[in-house]
């Protein structure tokens, strides 16, 4: 291994176990917070879904939070979707307005059309750093149940993982 491979390995998170087409789970460890707390009112009123909000303090990799193929992949690394296997469509949004990072304090893992496993690291997100210009509530949203009852779970602390769904 060259001096240069460890800065360009992807990192190891453990696999997840035991996760179901039809789960939906945490992308990181964190704290989810309000909706209504995000500060773009398209998040907020939840105008793209039914959505979850969540803080995260320090660099986090977020994880796909379900099994499916990344159908969507901002090469900024601001935002990812997902379509399940079960057809259900996810976006993951990081921050208000981060797209005007163009990419600075984003470090892709994944690209688009690769198939995931929940729990997959999908983008690494320095989450001080950007705090410092953008509001970096991360939004989960249901852009299309697929004609599924999905309701998620209430507000509180989360593990990477660990379902969101009631």
């Amino acid at each position: 291994m060259g001096f240069l491979d460890r800065f360009l390995q992807k990192p190891y998170l453990p696999p997840l176990e035991d996760i179901k087409d039809s789960d939906i789970v945490a992308i990181a460890d964190g704290e989810m917070i309000d909706i209504k707390e995000v500060s773009d009112p398209m998040f907020a009123e939840e105008m793209m879904g039914k959505s979850l909000a969540f803080r995260y303090d320090k660099k986090t990799i977020l994880c796909a939070p379900a099994n499916g193929e990344l159908t969507a992949l901002f090469p900024t690394g601001h935002a990812f979707g997902i379509t399940t296997n079960e057809g259900v469509e996810l976006l993951v949004h990081c921050g208000v307005d981060t797209v005007n990072a163009k990419g600075d304090g984003f470090r892709l893992f994944k690209k688009q059309g690769d198939t995931v496993k929940a729990g997959d690291p999908v983008v690494e997100v320095d989450f001080p750093r950007l705090s410092e210009k953008y509001d970096m509530s991360t939004i989960l949203i249901l852009t299309n149940d697929n004609g599924k009852q999905i309701d998620f779970i209430d507000r509180q602390p989360v593990k990477r993982g660990q379902s969101l769904i009631k």
